[in-house]
C-alpha cells in the first residue's frame, strides 16, 4: 500500500519545487505535441484541392484524428494509473513523430486519414488527458492552475503551430511541412519525456497541509461519470465550429488562408488566458461552478458568429471565444479529482476527455456537412448552440446534485 505522507514532505513531493519544473517540462512537452491536433486544420484546404474531395470528406481526416486521439486518452490514461507517465508517452511521441513523416507520403485521403487517426491522432494524446491526470497527483493547494496549466500546452500549440505553418507551405507545400514537423516531434519530445521518469508521489494525508478530500455528491461514479461525458460532448461539439472551420470559413469570405490560421492562433492564445484565469477561478469556486461560467461565455461568443463576418470583426468575435472557452475541458479534470479518487484519476479523466474529443470529431464533421448541405456556415452555428445549451443543463444537474449532497452533510 502506498504510506500517505504530508504535502510538505521532502523537496520533490506534492506541491514541491520540482513539481512547479515538471509542469514546465510538462507545458512544453504539450506544446510540441499538441500539433498533432492543429496541423491538419491548416492544411484542410490543401488537402481538400490536392486530392479533389468535398468538404465534408476533407473534414474526415480532423475526425479520425479525434477519435485516435480520444481512443489514446483512455488507453493512456489507464496505462498511467499502472504504471509511471513517461513510459506510454515515450510510445506515443514516436508514434506522432512516425505519422507526420508517413502522412507527407500519402497518395489517397483514405491513406491520409488512416495515418491521422491511427499515429497521429493517438500519439498526440498522450500529452493531454495523461498528462493532466499526472500533473494532478503532484499539486493539492494549486492544483486547479497546475492542471489548466498543462492543459494550456495543448492551445499553446494551437496559437504557434498554425501561426508558423503557413509560412512553410507557401514555399515548400504541406508534405514538406508535415515531414519537419515530425523530425521535430522525435527530435525534441524524447529527451523531455526522459526527463518525467520520476513517480508520482504519495497523496497528502487528509487534514494535513494543503490536503485535499474528495467532496460529497448525491450520485454514483458511474452516474457522474455519464454525466460528464454527456456534458463534454455537448461543449466540444460546439467548440468544434470555430476551431475546425475558421480557416476554410475565411476561405470562403474571400480572407484567405494565413487571416484564417491567425484567428484560430488568437483564438487559442486567448484560450490559454482563459484557461490559465479558469485554474484560479476553480481554487476558489470549484470546478463546477467555473465549467458552468465558460459554458455560457461559449453560447453567447458562438451566437456572435452569425451577424459578424467582416474582417474585424471576426478577429474580435475568435479572441472573445477564446477567452470564453479556453478553461471549459480541463474543467473536467479539476471535477474528477473532487468528486472521485485519485487512484481512478488517469482513467476517469481519460474517459471524460475521450467525451470531448469526440465531441470535437463529431462537430468538426457536422459542421462540414451542414456546410455541404446549406451552403453557408450560418446554420452550423446554431447547431454548436443547440449542443452547447445540453452541456449547459447538463452542468446545472451537476451543480444542483453538489449543492444537495453539501446541505446534507453540513
Amino acid at each position: 500500500m502506498t504510506p500517505i505522507v504530508s504535502s510538505q514532505a521532502g523537496s520533490s513531493g506534492i506541491d514541491s519545487a520540482y513539481a512547479w519544473i515538471r509542469l514546465g517540462i510538462s507545458m512544453l512537452l504539450a506544446t510540441i505535441g499538441g500539433v498533432g491536433m492543429w496541423a491538419v486544420v491548416v492544411v484542410l484546404p490543401a488537402v481538400q484541392a490536392e486530392f479533389g474531395v468535398d468538404r465534408a470528406a476533407a473534414s474526415m481526416p480532423y475526425t479520425a484524428t479525434m477519435v485516435g486521439f480520444a481512443a489514446g486518452n483512455v488507453l493512456f490514461g489507464r496505462a498511467i494509473d499502472r504504471i509511471v507517465y513517461w513510459v506510454p508517452a515515450l510510445i506515443a511521441a514516436i508514434t506522432l513523430g512516425a505519422g507526420f513523416l508517413l502522412a507527407s507520403l500519402t497518395s489517397s485521403i483514405l491513406q491520409f486519414t488512416l495515418v491521422q487517426g491511427l499515429l497521429i491522432g493517438v500519439g498526440s494524446s498522450a500529452i493531454f488527458g495523461p498528462l493532466i491526470a499526472d500533473i494532478s497527483h503532484w499539486f493539492n493547494r494549486r492544483r486547479g492552475v497546475a492542471v489548466t496549466a498543462a492543459a494550456s500546452g495543448n492551445y499553446l500549440a494551437g496559437a504557434i503551430w498554425p501561426t508558423a505553418m503557413p509560412y512553410v507551405m507557401q514555399t515548400e507545400g504541406w508534405r514538406f511541412t508535415y515531414a519537419a514537423i515530425g523530425v521535430v516531434c522525435l527530435v525534441t519530445m524524447v529527451p523531455l519525456i526522459l526527463l518525467l521518469r520520476r513517480g508520482a508521489p504519495p497523496q497528502a494525508a487528509p487534514g494535513s497541509p494543503g490536503s485535499r478530500v474528495v467532496q460529497p455528491i448525491s450520485l454514483s461514479p458511474a452516474a457522474l461519470q455519464a454525466l460528464l461525458i454527456v456534458a463534454g460532448l455537448g461543449c466540444c461539439v460546439a467548440m468544434s465550429m470555430p476551431q475546425v472551420h475558421i480557416v476554410a470559413y475565411c476561405m470562403d469570405l474571400g480572407y484567405g488562408v494565413a487571416h484564417g490560421a491567425d484567428m484560430l492562433s488568437i483564438m487559442l492564445a486567448a484560450g490559454v488566458v482563459s484557461r490559465l484565469g479558469s485554474g484560479f477561478l476553480a481554487d476558489r469556486i470549484g470546478g463546477v461552478k467555473t465549467l458552468l461560467i465558460g459554458s455560457v461565455l461559449q453560447c453567447l461568443s458562438l451566437l456572435f458568429y452569425i451577424p459578424f463576418d467582416g474582417l474585424a470583426s471576426l478577429y474580435v468575435v475568435s479572441l472573445v471565444f477564446g477567452l470564453s472557452q479556453g478553461g471549459i475541458v480541463p474543467c473536467y479534470a479539476i471535477i474528477v479529482r473532487e468528486y472521485m479518487p485519485a487512484k481512478e484519476a488517469g482513467l476517469r479523466v481519460g474517459i471524460v476527455m475521450m467525451a470531448t474529443i469526440f465531441g470535437m470529431a463529431i462537430g468538426g464533421w457536422m459542421s462540414g456537412w451542414i456546410y455541404d448541405l446549406t451552403g453557408s456556415y450560418a446554420a452550423a452555428f446554431l447547431n454548436g448552440i443547440a449542443w452547447n445549451l445540453l452541456n449547459i443543463s447538463a452542468m446545472v444537474l451537476l451543480l444542483w446534485k453538489a449543492r444537495r449532497s453539501a446541505a446534507v452533510t453540513a
